[in-house]
């Protein structure tokens, strides 16, 4: 199947911003901005019980799709969803397959 030259490079972003978050810590990651907002990488690494450069290295993924955003606050990095509407996407999962209980 062949698309238009316009449709193939908007569904090929849209599949990069989908590669980025086909992850279970970046999924976690964006469970967490969707519940709590803004966070720092000590925040995040302490509530997903990760060590801290594997937390930078997710965010990092996350800020280069887009998909987070990234302000000084003193010596603090803080992180948050760039479109709220991101949210949605993991609501949509778990809706599609509830998470255990």
């Amino acid at each position: 199947m062949s698309l238009p030259t316009v449709a193939t490079d908007h569904y090929t972003h849209q599949a990069e911003l989908l590669k980025a978050l086909a992850h279970p810590v970046r999924l976690a990651m964006l469970g967490l901005f969707s519940s709590e907002g803004a966070l720092t990488v000590t925040e995040i690494h302490c509530k997903l019980g990760l060590e801290q450069a594997a937390a930078s290295h997710h965010l990092g993924i996350l800020k280069s799709r887009g998909i987070v955003t990234v302000e000084r606050e003193g010596r603090n990095s803080v992180y948050k969803l760039k479109h709220g509407c991101l949210s949605q996407i993991l609501a949509c999962l778990n809706q599609c397959n509830p998470p255990a209980k």
